[in-house]
């Protein structure tokens, strides 16, 4: 809450996700969502659009960063 307000007083948005959001199981490329992925896989590798080679964690945070720009975009909010 104080984030928030101290983002609002800076004319900043948070934006929240959803805990259960399944970034790190998504491909950032095409959205293909993995059923099964274990912690112990560390490289993103998607069967459905080829995507190799990235790391797991970079794979989320690239999905995080999408779903907030769409999330600000929905609100009428800049990106910057």
């Amino acid at each position: 809450v104080k984030l928030e307000y101290k983002l609002k007083e800076q004319g900043k948005y948070l934006v929240k996700l959803d805990q259960w959001y399944a970034s790190s199981k998504t491909c950032h490329c095409c959205g293909h969502k993995m059923d099964d992925m274990p912690l112990s896989v560390r490289q993103w590798n998607c069967p459905s659009c080829g995507t190799t080679g990235i790391d797991r964690d970079l794979n989320a945070a690239l999905n995080i960063r999408d779903k907030g720009i769409l999330e600000l975009k929905a609100a009428g909010r800049s990106s910057q």
